[in-house]
């Protein structure tokens, strides 16, 4: 895949090269795909953060990426549920361990809805 993305980062760089407005490029279907899921989420407005798996932030940085506070972080990492490591008497969280942290959280979101959506049929409060 590597390859590729090379490939089609070469042309993106080839075409945004030229003047004008407009750009136009052939992009792998991979390439194109990871395009469009920026392009939505700017959409959305949505903030996006590209960075290294293995970069090391702050419990306030990761705060700020996960949107909650502070406190909030530290309650996660003393449970376990946010890897980190200490750094003399700093706490740092691998924004690698901040994604497995969402993922997990998304599961744990959709098993909770179901399970909402349940008992709201067996109480008979679905239409």
């Amino acid at each position: 895949m590597t390859d590729l993305l090379m490939r089609d980062a070469a042309a993106l760089h080839r075409a945004l090269a030229k003047p004008g407005s407009e750009v136009n490029v052939a992009l792998s279907r991979e390439t194109a795909e990871l395009v469009s899921r920026l392009v939505d989420a700017r959409t959305r407005g949505e903030e996006i953060l590209i960075s290294p798996a293995n970069v090391e932030v702050s419990p306030t940085e990761a705060a700020v990426l996960l949107a909650m506070s502070r406190p909030q972080v530290r309650k996660l990492m003393d449970r376990g549920l946010l890897e980190f490591r200490k750094v003399g008497t700093h706490h740092r969280i691998r924004v690698s361990s901040i994604k497995v942290f969402l993922e997990a959280e998304r599961g744990r979101r959709r098993e909770a809805m179901a399970e909402l959506a349940a008992v709201q049929n067996e109480l008979g409060l679905t239409g």
